[in-house]
């Protein structure tokens, strides 16, 4: 079996980075389970597609770049940055133009060579503010 933390690699590099989305059904089980879901996310791989596509949309150079891996048994922690330029609305945001630097971190169930349950946690606060849409503390 190769090392898990591979499958997140090739979702990351092939769904993220270069937009193949028919691809994440070999990185997810159609019945996968986001337990830290996007507003609005559908369930199983078909809202998570949706959340892809419109991150991808909204930031059409979107990046992703691993900085760490650990892996515990079945898991894998995955700490990330995403860089892209805002050019549609986003969570409510119209586009602005900027550039945003985003770092977070997901911890991801592996089951069978596929990923069964994921938990994103990223710097949505932190984005806001790049985005304009939140003022800074003091502001």
């Amino acid at each position: 079996m190769h090392e898990i933390s591979g499958i997140v690699r090739g979702f990351i590099e092939e769904v993220l980075n270069e937009g193949r989305l028919d691809a994440a059904d070999r990185f997810f089980w159609e019945d996968m389970v986001e337990q830290v879901p996007f507003p609005g996310q559908g369930p199983g791989i078909e809202g998570l597609k949706d959340v892809v596509r419109g991150m991808r949309a909204a930031f059409p150079d979107m990046h992703w770049v691993i900085e760490e891996q650990l892996t515990d048994g079945d898991r894998v922690l995955t700490r990330f940055e995403w860089t892209g330029t805002h050019r549609e609305a986003f969570l409510g945001v119209p586009a602005t133009g900027r550039g945003v630097k985003v770092w977070g971190m997901v911890i991801d169930r592996i089951q069978d060579n596929r990923i069964k349950e994921t938990r994103l946690i990223m710097d949505t606060l932190g984005l806001m503010m790049q985005l304009g849409a939140v003022s800074p503390p003091g502001q």
